[in-house]
C-alpha cells in the first residue's frame, strides 16, 4: 500500500511540474508573439550588456520553459571540443548542470543518474551533465563512479551565465574554485544545480532549479516526467 501511495505521489508531482512548465511555455510564446521591433532592439542591447552577477543563488534569473538554451561548444573529459547544440539536435536530451565532482550532493546525483540512464535511453533520451570541473576533474568523476554518459566542462561558467544560473560563490569556495576549474573561474562563480529536459530544437520542456544545492530532483520523478514528455519531443 505504501509503495502505491508513493507511486501516486510521484505521478502527481510529475503532473504539477509538467503543468508549471506548460504555463511557462505559454508565457514564453506570448512574449514572442507580442515582441515588436522595439522589443527586439531591447534584446540586442541586453545581449551586449555584461552579465550582472547575482550575489545569492535565490537572485538568479534562469531561462524559462519554452525558451531555447544557447548554442555552446564545451570540453569533454578528454579536453576535446564538444558541440552541445549539435548533440541536442540529434535526440531529446536530459541536461544536468551540477557544481563539481568535489560536491557530495553532486556525486550522489551523478550516481543516481547512472542508475536511471538505461530507462532514459529506452525512452529515447540522451543524458549530458555539465559542471565547473576542468576536463581532468570530469575524468576522475567518470572513472570513479563508472559513468556512461557525457560529462562536459563549463569551467569559466560562460554557459551557466547564458542559462542564467550562475552566482557569486560564497567566500569559503574562493580558494578551491581556481584549482578545480584550471584557473578559468576568474569571477569565482557557481551554478545553481539544474535539470532541463530539451527537445531536439533546444527548447526547454521541463526544468528543475533549486537554490538549495542540497535538494536535488529525484531520479524517480525525473523518469516519470521524461516518460510523460517523450511523445511531445
Amino acid at each position: 500500500m505504501k509503495s502505491l501511495i508513493k507511486a501516486e505521489n510521484v505521478r502527481w508531482m510529475a503532473l504539477i511540474l509538467c503543468v508549471t512548465c506548460l504555463m511557462g511555455n505559454l508565457h514564453a510564446q506570448e512574449k514572442k508573439e507580442s515582441m515588436n521591433v522595439s522589443g527586439m532592439m531591447d534584446q540586442v542591447q541586453m545581449a551586449q550588456t555584461p552579465y550582472m552577477i547575482p550575489q545569492n543563488p535565490e537572485d538568479i534569473s534562469p531561462l524559462l520553459c519554452g525558451e531555447k538554451i544557447p548554442m555552446a561548444v564545451l570540453s569533454d573529459v578528454s579536453g576535446k571540443s564538444f558541440d552541445l547544440s549539435r548533440a541536442i539536435a540529434q535526440r531529446p536530451t536530459v541536461l544536468v548542470v551540477y557544481r563539481g565532482g568535489w560536491c557530495p550532493y553532486c556525486t550522489r546525483e551523478l550516481s543516481g543518474l547512472q542508475e536511471a540512464l538505461p530507462e532514459l535511453e529506452k525512452l529515447g533520451y540522451q543524458l549530458i551533465a555539465v559542471s565547473t570541473d576542468a576536463p581532468e576533474g570530469l575524468m576522475q568523476s567518470a572513472t570513479k563512479q563508472n559513468l556512461d554518459y557525457t560529462l562536459l566542462s563549463d569551467a569559466d561558467l560562460t554557459f551557466s551565465k547564458q542559462l542564467g544560473i550562475a552566482f557569486k560563490a560564497p567566500q569559503g569556495y574562493w580558494e578551491m574554485l581556481p584549482k578545480t576549474t584550471g584557473g578559468k573561474d576568474v569571477d569565482l562563480l557557481l551554478p545553481v544545480p539544474s535539470v532541463f529536459i530539451l527537445g531536439r530544437e533546444g527548447a526547454i520542456q521541463f526544468e528543475y532549479i533549486n537554490p538549495d544545492f542540497k535538494q536535488r530532483l529525484s531520479t524517480e520523478l525525473l523518469k516519470s516526467v521524461a516518460n510523460g514528455l517523450r511523445n511531445d519531443l
